[in-house]
């Protein structure tokens, strides 16, 4: 697991479960992407609308529990952004 995919999971875990919910990767890419962006902290291409942050959510919920783990996360962001 990479420090840049821990690091974007906690910028999204907006309530500070240690979880991400659908809503949270939805709001916190909106809300948050152009700044994580800016900051080398997200691809940019990765800031897209709710579509495409939706479609992440359903790539790393591999479980099905529709709540995502550090692990989940992390699994498919370093692998789609290139981080490991």
């Amino acid at each position: 697991m990479s420090e840049k995919a821990r690091k974007l999971f906690e910028a999204l875990d907006l309530d500070h479960n240690g979880t991400l919910t659908r809503a949270e990767v939805i709001i916190a890419l909106r809300t948050k992407g152009p700044s994580l962006a800016a900051s080398g902290d997200l691809p940019f291409w990765a800031v897209g609308d709710e579509n495409a942050s939706s479609a992440l959510f359903d790539a790393a919920d591999q479980n099905g529990d529709e709540e995502l783990t550090l692990e989940e996360f992390a699994a498919v962001v370093d692998r789609r952004f290139g981080w490991s």
